[in-house]
């Protein structure tokens, strides 16, 4: 990715007009900008893209979407007008001051258009994602371009800034919401009326997860997904996997389609259980992409992503095709982000995550314990990941990243302009495993623990 450091203009936020805003508009954000004097300011300059949303005094909910109007700066130029609907998007982060954010692009009717943002290609949905509890402010960031950098899409992603009437609320990730897209998970679109022969073979998009959003009925039900019928290795409290559909939703996908979906996946499951499991045709190679599992598991275990394979989970089968994991979704709580459950260690597997914590409700299914029985399965893994120690997951390749993204939050002074908005720097926010006093000792931090976790990962993955 690269940045125009050139011509950049000079916007100047006082601190103190700040509050004074916040303090009148709303009673949860009073204590968030820290006490300063007058003098004090904040000197942002216009090297981020700035967001701009208008409510008409409405207030941002979690569904339904309100109507709003948006405005997108680049280097203080208006590159986007036009209306959306916006809402609060996310699980456990929605109990954080700094919200997330979902959005459509609508046209003057209300109805959803799409449209070309910040570069990306062409589309109605997106994301405005608030990292709070990561100070670093980069771990989606970074997880997701090492993804697309060794060919695995991922939702593309730049920084802005973003102001909702008029109050600003600090460094956000734009980004593409996941969905099938020719442009983000290229799957073929599977219409209601195809429910035989090749037609009903896909495309599909599953997803492991909690409950949310769109799901119909409560908790997990014939609606709304399947369940595996084999146990999660560690489960001590009857724990069950559970596959949502994501793509065609609960909403559309018709009985024929949930019948062959979920029929695929249980002889997936039981060919992978079987006595006769590292056979080629009738085996579980026969039903799974294995590449696909195989980045999936490396980029989960090079961040020890405590939500890993359990939680935000997703995988998709094309017309036709095999099974395959991915992309990538919500490592916020990765990179040794999390306190529980061995989530800040550097020399634990993230696969797993249930040894340590047997009786959380959301388990690992069995697929990955297995696999690694199949030495064929484990030759390939420590062959990639040897490819990509020496190329993508490079300490240099990485060291790289992590620079650039703080030169350009540095630089453009959002990195003080956010934490003078969320004063959290020092504080323990959950489940943070480090607390750096500054944003410096925070991007040491996360470069000192993606060190040493390659450095054990080199190891044991070449003991497997």
């Amino acid at each position: 990715m690269k940045y125009n450091f050139s011509n950049m203009s000079f916007l100047k936020v006082s601190i103190f007009s700040l509050m004074l805003v916040v303090i009148s508009c709303s009673k949860n954000e009073t204590n968030l900008v820290p006490e300063v004097t007058e003098e004090e300011e904040i000197v942002v300059e216009g090297k981020l893209p700035r967001f701009e949303i208008g409510t008409n005094g409405n207030v941002i909910v979690d569904e339904p979407k309100i109507n709003a109007s948006i405005k997108i700066y680049e280097t203080d130029k208006i590159s986007y007008e036009g209306k959306v609907g916006i809402e609060i998007r996310g699980a456990t982060s929605q109990s954080f001051p700094k919200k997330s954010y979902g959005f459509e692009t609508r046209d003057a009717n209300n109805e959803d258009v799409n449209v070309s943002l910040l570069g990306f290609p062409e589309e109605e949905d997106w994301i405005l994602y608030g990292p709070y509890s990561d100070k670093s402010l980069m771990r989606n960031m970074l997880i997701y371009d090492l993804s697309r950098d060794i060919d695995r899409y991922a939702s593309r992603t730049k920084f802005a800034e973003l102001y909702i009437d008029g109050i600003y609320k600090g460094v956000y990730v734009f980004m593409e919401k996941l969905k099938r897209d020719g442009d983000r998970i290229a799957i073929n679109k599977l219409n209601n009326d195809e429910n035989t022969g090749e037609d009903v073979t896909g495309g599909y998009i599953l997803k492991i997860d909690k409950t949310a959003g769109s799901n119909l009925g409560d908790g997990y039900n014939d609606l709304n997904s399947f369940t595996s019928s084999h146990a999660p290795t560690s489960a001590t409290m009857s724990q069950e996997i559970h596959f949502l559909y994501e793509y065609p939703d609960a909403e559309d996908i018709t009985e024929e389609q949930k019948n062959y979906i979920s029929t695929y996946v249980k002889q997936f499951e039981d060919a992978l259980a079987s006595n006769e499991y590292a056979n080629l045709e009738t085996g579980y190679e026969a039903y799974i992409d294995v590449d696909s599992f195989i980045d999936f598991f490396l980029m989960n275990e090079i961040s020890n992503n405590v939500d890993g394979y359990r939680l935000s989970t997703y995988m998709h089968k094309d017309k036709n095709e095999k099974l395959e994991m991915g992309p990538i979704w919500d490592f916020n709580l990765a990179f040794g982000n999390a306190d529980y459950c061995g989530g800040g260690e550097t020399n634990v597997w993230a696969y797993k995550f249930n040894e340590r914590c047997s009786e959380d409700y959301w388990e690992v299914p069995f697929w990955w314990e297995r696999l690694l029985e199949d030495s064929a399965y484990v030759s390939r893994l420590k062959i990639r990941w040897n490819a990509l120690r020496s190329n993508e997951f490079s300490d240099a390749a990485i060291d790289l990243k992590i620079e650039t993204y703080t030169t350009l939050l540095n630089t453009s002074a959002a990195v003080r302009a956010n934490f003078a908005t969320w004063d959290i720097l020092g504080m323990y926010v959950w489940p943070n495993n480090y607390v750096g006093n500054s944003y410096d000792a925070e991007i040491e931090y996360l470069k000192s623990w993606i060190k040493a976790r390659v450095t054990w990962l080199d190891q044991a993955m070449n003991n497997l």
